[in-house]
């Protein structure tokens, strides 16, 4: 029998096995305490990975919708740029030749050129450079284990979890750390955070945790790769290995853009002179 001596009332967690304090009496864990304390062993580590997962996606999205927004910034504005000179050319070439073809072809290039345009000025071109800090990451690392929606126990827990994820990522995006800490605060006052049921109940909750938690990190995982792929994460990538070489591959995609801008103003200005002419 494990010796007790010298334990007070606040080092019941320390005890191996429960403890009954008046008589001074410990018995050993039954069958179901222990796979319910191997369980939530278990549950603990998922759950630390669980939040690892999340914050490596979550930064994920973040970068690429900087990135993005960068190059909308620097290389998407010519190209809109491209778009509107080709559209007017081609509706010059319509207006001249009055082919059902080139009015389809008109019509075509001006609606590429308003999408380019849309593009460029949109809501994804604001998106500013994205950099967390370690405090930020922590911060969303820590929150993320605390309120995410496949720790649930229920589905009225579960939907007060989504409504508080989502919270903490666009908290997360956006850099806000007081955010963060609210949330973070708001939990430990919480009601929710006050439990406590049987172990029977205790052990089917925890088990229906792991296989939740699991999926979840089996599903970012296939998000992550799935966004890896995409071109506009191949271009940043690109992107990365040029500047780590000394280049700004933005500056000399801009470049190429600018200049097939130049020679598309200038046939529009050469075609428009000479009908004019005829």
């Amino acid at each position: 029998m494990p010796c007790t001596e010298g334990i007070g009332e606040d080092d019941e967690s320390t005890i191996p096995w429960p403890v009954d304090m008046k008589a001074g009496l410990v018995r050993p864990l039954t069958p179901e305490e222990e796979e319910l304390a191997a369980k939530r062993e278990e549950l603990a580590r998922l759950e630390s990975q669980l939040a690892d997962h999340e914050l490596l996606l979550a930064s994920l999205k973040a970068e690429l919708a900087a990135f993005e927004g960068l190059y909308l910034r620097r290389v998407g504005v010519l190209y809109a740029e491209l778009d509107e000179w080709n559209a007017r050319l081609a509706e010059l070439r319509a207006e001249q030749a009055g082919t059902p073809e080139s009015k389809a072809a008109a019509a075509e290039a001006r609606t590429q050129a308003e999408e380019a345009y849309s593009a460029a000025h949109g809501e994804a071109a604001e998106v500013q450079p994205f950099s967390p800090s370690a405090d930020l990451k922590k911060l969303y690392r820590d929150a993320a284990k605390r309120v995410h929606p496949d720790t649930a126990t229920d589905e009225a827990d579960r939907a007060r979890r989504e409504r508080l994820m989502k919270e903490v990522n666009a908290a997360y995006a956006t850099g806000d750390e007081d955010a963060l800490r609210r949330i973070l605060a708001g939990l430990d006052t919480s009601p929710d955070a006050v439990q406590g049921t049987g172990i029977g109940a205790d052990l089917i909750r925890v088990l229906r945790q792991l296989k939740q938690i699991r999926d979840r990190i089996a599903t970012i995982e296939l998000e992550i790769e799935s966004l890896s792929g995409t071109d506009l994460a191949q271009l940043k990538a690109k992107a990365d290995l040029a500047t780590a070489e000394g280049r700004d591959l933005l500056e000399e995609m801009g470049a190429s853009v600018q200049a097939r801008v130049i020679v598309s103003r200038q046939e529009f200005e050469k075609e428009s002179t000479s009908g004019a002419d005829r």
